[in-house]
């Protein structure tokens, strides 16, 4: 962008210049010819006229003859036609022609006459039927002892090139100039984010040394609280309470370093995923059988409408992306509520939706849900650790899918997983029971 900027400014300075150069040139030139025809110079004109006699500008470009003979094939008429040209042109736009007078160099525009006639002056850039350019600076004289238009041209050839090979030398330089800028940034990009990457890393193997560290201690935790509560009488109480409070937390412990090994093998890309076709049909029945007993326990309507879709995914990451949903949706559903699972099929892609009618999540908290360890007001007394929703993002992610959730307070919360899709499974290869079952 600062290169484009530079440039064009550049180059708009100089068109101007040739511009407002060549324009003042040809003003001059008018002013001479109606003090050479006795008739009235106008106002505009004659600043124009004072202002060239006064500090004359550079109207042509002077080229000797080796140079005009190398690059213009020493064209005697390119010459000719390199100083400015007076047309006078009756009425109908025509030539005036003399007793004396030689054939004008070029025919006359007849769009200049046009809107000269219409607006007393015409100044425009055409081109000549060769393709040459030519600024033209048409004038209606308005004086029963003149013609009707005088019309003044001049050839910007020179300027035409010069600005063409200035264009050429700016896109040279711009091209060198980026290439030269996106290497230097590259390395100095590369250069400020490798601490930034080399602690993400520290950060990734201490998140899995430590888990692994983990898993053992807490696992003989368990183990020597499961043997105290079987070794105690049943009359202690509150002893067995404590020892079940023991392994409960043990269990939360071990559940929360898995989801953090989880976590930390898919930001390192390390989790090996077996991607592939995925009938929705037995999944959606395996679910209802796991998930139902929960949900009738706490007097909610579980819906697992069957589908024939196919999808291309994990089947053991896609059953812990739905089990996670699930276990949320149960989690913030009251009794007397209901949590419905769906499978939509578009083009190319199957929307897997959970609703269910609970609680909602307030819309300040919905940009921020699926971030790590970041739970809404009261989840935490429910169990949760703020680990589920960023884990099934990053495996939807991973298996190249959406995950999309809305929410209203009070009326419930829909979360929809899109994932690529397969081709169907013709529906009579599915079994009775696995639709009964879902």
């Amino acid at each position: 962008m600062l290169v484009a900027a530079v440039g064009g400014s550049a180059y708009g300075m100089l068109r101007f210049y040739f511009d407002a150069t060549t324009d003042l040139a040809l003003r001059h030139e008018l002013a001479r010819q109606l003090r050479l025809g006795r008739l009235p110079v106008p106002a505009d004109i004659a600043a124009a006229d004072l202002l060239w006699s006064s500090d004359p500008p550079i109207a042509r470009t002077e080229r000797d003859d080796d140079h005009d003979e190398r690059h213009s094939g020493g064209s005697l008429l390119d010459r000719e036609l390199a100083a400015i040209y007076v047309l006078t042109l009756d009425a109908q736009g025509q030539v005036i022609a003399g007793p004396e007078s030689t054939p004008p160099p070029v025919a006359p525009d007849q769009a200049a006459v046009s809107a000269a006639r219409q607006n007393g002056s015409d100044i425009r850039t055409i081109r000549l039927s060769t393709g040459l350019p030519v600024r033209l600076l048409t004038y209606r004289v308005d004086h029963p002892g003149g013609p009707a238009f005088l019309q003044l041209g001049r050839l910007i050839v020179d300027q035409d090139r010069i600005l063409r090979d200035m264009v050429a030398g700016l896109l040279g330089l711009g091209a060198v100039s980026t290439v030269v800028l996106t290497g230097i940034s590259w390395l100095l990009a590369g250069r400020s984010i490798r601490p930034a990457r080399e602690a993400w890393e520290r950060q990734l193997a201490f998140i899995a040394s430590a888990g692994h560290e983990l898993r053992a201690p807490l696992t003989l935790l368990r183990a020597t609280a499961e043997v105290a509560l079987r070794e105690l009488p049943p009359h202690e109480v509150e002893q067995r309470s404590l020892w079940t409070d023991v392994i409960r937390d043990c269990d939360h412990l071990t559940r929360l370093v898995a989801d953090l090994l989880l976590l930390s093998r898919l930001d390192a890309g390390r989790l090996p995923l077996a991607l592939a076709p995925i009938p929705l049909a037995p999944l959606f029945a395996d679910l209802a059988r796991q998930v139902r007993r929960l949900a009738d326990e706490r007097t909610i309507r579980l819906v697992i409408e069957p589908s024939d879709a196919v999808v291309i995914a994990d089947a053991e990451r896609l059953r812990q992306i739905l089990l996670i949903l699930l276990d949320n949706a149960l989690r913030h559903t009251p009794a007397g509520g209901e949590i419905r699972l769906t499978a939509r099929p578009h083009d190319r892609v199957v929307g897997l939706v959970v609703a269910d009618t609970g609680e909602g999540i307030p819309p300040e908290h919905l940009p921020r849900v699926f971030d790590r360890f970041y739970v809404v007001d009261g989840a935490r007394r429910r169990g949760g650790s703020g680990l589920g929703l960023a884990i099934a993002k990053s495996l939807v992610e991973a298996q190249h899918g959406t995950i999309v959730i809305t929410s209203q307070v009070g009326r419930g919360t829909r979360v929809e997983v899109t994932l690529p899709r397969a081709a169907d499974r013709p529906q009579g290869l599915y079994s009775p029971e696995e639709k009964a079952e879902a």
